[in-house]
């Protein structure tokens, strides 16, 4: 699942879900509405598949509006030797029953500098993942995450690198 699988099924689940649930409503299969704006922090480790094993700390905003079943979501990482990704996107959640289980996809196109460590092959990166998480009452969040970054075969060097990640999310309103 290292590779576009995330993206693919963020995609083909959110306009299953679109295409069920928001067409043919007031707002449209696209409408805007508001959500939990959340701030998450999320540590963790590039797998030694690919690269060496290296730290990597992750920021990201999920910004409070949704379109459609999509949420939208700014992120920032920045790993032990430097190496920096910033990006925006999507995001698609599954509550899993009535427990507070949750599993979330995200697909976030975005910018990446090596800064001298891993190289993914050119700047533009696509970051993809699955979070498998637990939602308190007061709307914390704790989950475990798996990502894969790479630039889509849009260079000749395509990488690709994934991280594994623990994370705490706080919902900001």
């Amino acid at each position: 699942m290292a590779d576009g699988t995330f993206a693919a099924l963020l995609f083909v689940l959110g306009m299953t879900d679109m295409g069920m649930n928001h067409c043919g409503t007031a707002s449209g299969c696209l409408g805007s509405s508001d959500s939990k704006p959340r701030l998450s922090i999320s540590g963790g480790e590039f797998l030694e598949r690919r690269a060496d094993p290296a730290a990597e700390l992750y920021l990201r905003y999920d910004l409070g509006r949704t379109y459609g079943p999509f949420g939208t979501a700014a992120g920032l990482s920045v790993a032990e030797e430097g190496e920096t990704w910033v990006g925006a996107g999507a995001t698609y959640s599954l509550p899993l029953g009535q427990t507070g289980a949750y599993a979330e996809l995200h697909a976030m196109p975005g910018l990446y500098f090596d800064n001298g460590g891993f190289d993914l092959g050119g700047t533009v990166a696509f970051r993809s993942g699955l979070e498998l998480g637990y939602e308190t009452r007061n709307g914390w969040r704790l989950a475990v995450s798996y990502d894969h970054r790479s630039n889509a075969s849009l260079y000749a060097e395509n990488p690709g690198i994934e991280t594994v990640q623990f994370k705490v999310s706080v919902p900001l309103k």
